[in-house]
């Protein structure tokens, strides 16, 4: 067996999910199967993995019980861990990602998507371990370091929309092209002097790499919701808006484990506040006119317009002059005047970022 494979305990007490998961897995992986959440805990004293797939149903010892074990354990808490499900239940999806999991993936689980999610949180892993090791350095390779450290950062941000686009099938491009629309209302935003003392203020690079996130709640969100081909409930719809507030709760978790987390900042602000309205009807909060935080206004327009253009299961895509008409009639209600007035001068720049970067 190659040592230099990364090494995955594959925990679940069915027989059947163990060797479709091992015969998926071992081509790529070091792949050890154990039955319960005992076996796994015995046999971490002499093996430690890069990562466990952790199933939640279990005899005995669940899923939610295992992961305590393992991060009350200094030797083990830094383990990423993704819980494997059958149920469809956001709550005890919720409460997994609250114990420290960093994913879940649904079961029967889709071997192409089972070795995609394993590979974005190797990479996620691996890079942490990169910045932490710069970071903690970082006074004494500061003026030739800099670069690199800002690109780590970067490649965070990016594998982590990596994943959520991942996840979301249908958005085609989304996060970079909405990035693109935010940047090209902030310069338009320099040069007529909209708000102008708060965008000074902006570390710009920041907040463009900060936007790929403004959806990172979504990991928190079913499949079948996620990537329901046609329109959703009431119900599902409801869980559906609170990606924005799990948004929130994923990044803070980032920031308690980031030596510097000043990067995060943004991101946190943009993912909680990007589906507020200007009239106080968006949520998660209910804020109304500039209660709303910049960033969160700026990113609601690229958010539609990217919505508008583009085709999705519960709707065919607009014309970009169709999108402009609808994203007009919101002034004052789901946008900020002064940014949709600027929107409406610069929108034939948005037309351009959608047909250049497309699906």
């Amino acid at each position: 067996m190659d040592k230099k494979r990364k090494t995955i305990f594959l925990v679940d007490d069915d027989m059947t999910n163990l060797k479709v998961g091992k015969s998926a897995l071992s081509g790529l992986y070091r792949v050890l199967t154990l039955d319960s959440g005992e076996a796994m805990l015995e046999i971490l004293e002499n093996v430690q993995p890069d990562l466990i797939l952790l199933d939640v149903n279990m005899p005995k010892m669940d899923g939610y019980e295992a992961i305590k074990h393992l991060k009350a354990n200094e030797s083990t808490a830094g383990i990423p861990v993704i819980f494997l499900t059958a149920l469809n239940n956001e709550d005890m999806e919720l409460k997994g990602l609250s114990l420290g999991a960093i994913d879940y993936i649904t079961k029967p689980f889709s071997p192409p998507l089972l070795l995609k999610r394993i590979e974005v949180h190797l990479l996620v892993e691996a890079q942490k371990k990169e910045l932490l090791i710069f970071n903690t350095n970082l006074a004494r390779m500061v003026e030739e370091k800099t670069e690199t450290v800002v690109e780590l950062k970067n490649a965070i941000l990016s594998t982590m929309a990596e994943l959520v686009e991942y996840r979301d099938e249908i958005t085609g491009n989304h996060i970079v092209k909405t990035q693109k629309y935010v940047k090209a209302l902030i310069d338009a935003m320099k040069a007529n002097g909209i708000y102008a003392d708060e965008v000074n203020e902006l570390n710009v690079e920041l907040v463009l790499l900060s936007s790929q996130l403004h959806d990172v709640g979504k990991i928190a969100i079913s499949d079948t919701i996620l990537n329901k081909p046609g329109k959703l409930t009431t119900e599902e719809f409801e869980i559906i808006k609170k990606h924005a507030s799990f948004g929130g709760k994923v990044i803070t978790r980032l920031k308690e484990k980031a030596v510097d987390s000043d990067f995060l900042e943004y991101a946190n602000i943009i993912a909680i506040s990007h589906h507020e309205k200007w009239d106080g009807s968006g949520y998660p909060n209910g804020l109304k006119g500039q209660d709303i935080p910049l960033l969160g206004r700026i990113m609601a327009i690229a958010d539609v317009y990217d919505a508008l253009v583009e085709s999705r299961p519960y709707k065919n895509s607009f014309s970009h002059e169709k999108a402009v008409s609808i994203m007009l009639e919101g002034r004052g209600g789901h946008f900020d005047p002064y940014l949709i007035d600027l929107f409406e001068k610069i929108n034939s720049e948005f037309e351009k970022i959608a047909e250049e970067v497309g699906l």
